[in-house]
């Protein structure tokens, strides 16, 4: 399904998290898919179950997926983004990175590119 980094500074649920909110934000994964039982996802990947089960609360608090006791845990239909104070706090956290990347040095062109990769309408220049 995907690869985890485990020399990253980043905490392997977090990465979890992050592969599983693009898997289903891109569309790989549809609403109502089941995913992978904690124990076969730990197995798969060489993790703690107690990583993988933090991962899933993870993912159920920010309303990317459901479980249902005894059946597993599936894939939440995506709304539009209605979610006023979800958007909130994705706006402030891309105000907070886009403030230290220009700091950095990036450039206003730089970061329209990003955005464009991002929404998939970019062509590399």
């Amino acid at each position: 399904m995907f690869e985890l980094d485990i020399r990253s500074r980043k905490p392997i649920y977090e990465q979890l998290v992050e592969k599983f909110k693009q898997l289903i934000i891109e569309g790989i994964m549809q609403a109502d898919e089941k995913l992978p039982s904690v124990r076969e996802l730990a197995q798969q990947l060489t993790v703690n179950p107690n990583t993988i089960q933090k991962a899933y609360r993870e993912l159920e608090s920010q309303g990317f997926i459901y479980s249902l006791k005894g059946k597993g845990s599936f894939v939440h239909k995506l709304e539009t983004l209605e979610n006023s104070q979800k958007l909130a706090e994705v706006r402030e956290e891309l105000r907070k990175l886009l403030a230290e990347a220009s700091y950095l040095g990036m450039t206003v062109e730089e970061m329209e590119q990003l955005i464009a990769e991002v929404k998939g309408g970019t062509e590399n220049d």
